[in-house]
C-alpha cells in the first residue's frame, strides 16, 4: 500500500494547535521535528521502532498517550493501553490504530508537546536547574532517565564516553555517538552537536513562522475587509488596526539568535506570539 505524503500546510497546522493548546512554543516543537523527521509525518526509523514526525518509539509513545491521549480526544486509545512490570501494552485489535496515530501529524504535535512538559517538570526536579531546549530533546532522544543519566553525568564529567554509557542508544545510532573516523563522540561533543542543530532548525521554524503568520494576518485581516468573514479582535478593533498590529509585532520580533529565546519561554511564549499564533490557526480553519 502506498502512504501518501502529508502536505507542509497541514503538518505546520498542527504544530500551531499543538503549541495553542498545552502553551509549548512553536518555534521549538517546529524545531523539533525538522531535526528528527525532516517534517516528514510517515518517517520510520530502521534501528529502532521510533516512527512519525516526532519519531516516538513504541513505550514512550504508549505512556504519553496513556497519560494525556484522554485530554485531546484520544481517551478510546488511551483506554485501550496498559501497563505490566513497567512496560505498556496496547490490547488485542487496538494495536494498529494506536500505534498508527505517530503518524498522524496532530496526535503527535499534541503527544510531543505534552511530552516536553512533562519532561521539563521531572528533570527541573531532579537537575535543580531550569531546562533548556537542548535539555529537553535529549529527554525525548533517550527517555526521562536517560537524559537525566546524561546531564548528570556531563555536568561531572563531560569528557565521559557517550557510547560507553549508552551502548543500545550508541548502537542504533551511530552517527550521533561515534565520528566518521570511528572514534567515541564524549557526551559534551554529543549535547554540544545537538544543541547546534536544534538552534538550527529553531533559526529556520522562526523564517517559516515570521512568513505563515505574516501571511496569516494578512489573509485575516483581509477577510474582514472583504466581508468575507466575521473578524474577532482585541479591545474591539477593526480590521485594519489588527493587520496595523500584527505588521507592526512581527517587524518588532525578527527571528531569534542562535543560542537566545528572544524573550520567550520554551513553555511560556510571549502573549503577542500566542495571539499571532492564534491568529494563525484562524485563517488555516483551525
Amino acid at each position: 500500500m502506498t502512504v501518501q505524503p502529508v502536505s507542509q500546510s497541514r503538518i505546520q497546522s498542527a504544530i500551531a494547535l499543538a503549541s495553542s493548546r498545552t502553551g509549548v512554543d512553536f518555534g521549538y516543537l517546529l524545531g523539533q521535528a525538522k531535526l528528527e523527521s525532516g517534517l516528514n509525518a510517515n518517517a520510520r526509523a530502521g534501528t529502532s521502532s521510533a516512527s512519525g514526525l516526532y519519531q516516538f518509539v513504541e513505550q514512550s509513545w504508549l505512556a504519553v498517550v496513556k497519560k494525556h491521549g484522554a485530554e485531546h480526544g484520544m481517551g478510546w486509545a488511551a483506554d485501550a493501553i496498559g501497563q505490566s512490570g513497567g512496560r505498556y501494552y496496547v490490547t488485542s485489535g487496538a494495536r494498529a490504530a494506536v500505534m498508527g496515530l505517530r503518524n498522524d501529524p496532530t496526535a503527535a504535535s499534541l503527544m510531543a508537546a505534552e511530552h516536553a512538559s512533562d519532561n521539563k517538570a521531572a528533570l527541573e526536579s531532579t537537575l535543580g536547574r531550569e531546562t533548556n531546549g537542548t535539555d529537553l530533546y535529549m529527554a525525548h532522544f533517550l527517555g526521562l532517565g536517560g537524559a537525566t543519566k546524561f546531564l548528570g553525568t556531563m555536568a561531572r564529567n563531560p569528557q565521559t564516553s557517550g557510547a560507553s554509557l549508552f551502548p543500545a542508544a550508541a548502537r542504533a545510532n551511530r552517527s550521533v555517538f561515534y565520528t566518521s573516523g570511528g572514534q567515541p563522540r564524549s557526551l559534551a561533543d554529543i549535547y554540544d552537536r545537538f544543541s547546534t542543530k536544534l538552534a538550527g532548525s529553531q533559526v529556520d521554524s522562526d523564517a517559516t513562522r515570521s512568513a505563515n503568520l505574516q501571511f496569516a494576518a494578512q489573509a485575516f485581516a483581509l477577510q474582514g475587509m472583504n466581508g468575507d468573514a466575521t473578524v474577532v479582535t482585541g479591545n474591539n478593533e477593526s480590521a485594519a488596526d489588527a493587520m496595523a498590529w500584527a505588521t507592526s509585532t512581527m517587524n518588532q520580533l525578527g527571528l531569534r539568535s542562535q543560542g537566545r529565546n528572544g524573550g520567550d519561554s520554551v513553555l511560556r511564549p510571549r502573549p503577542d506570539h500566542a495571539r499571532l499564533a492564534y491568529m494563525m490557526l484562524a485563517s488555516m480553519g483551525g
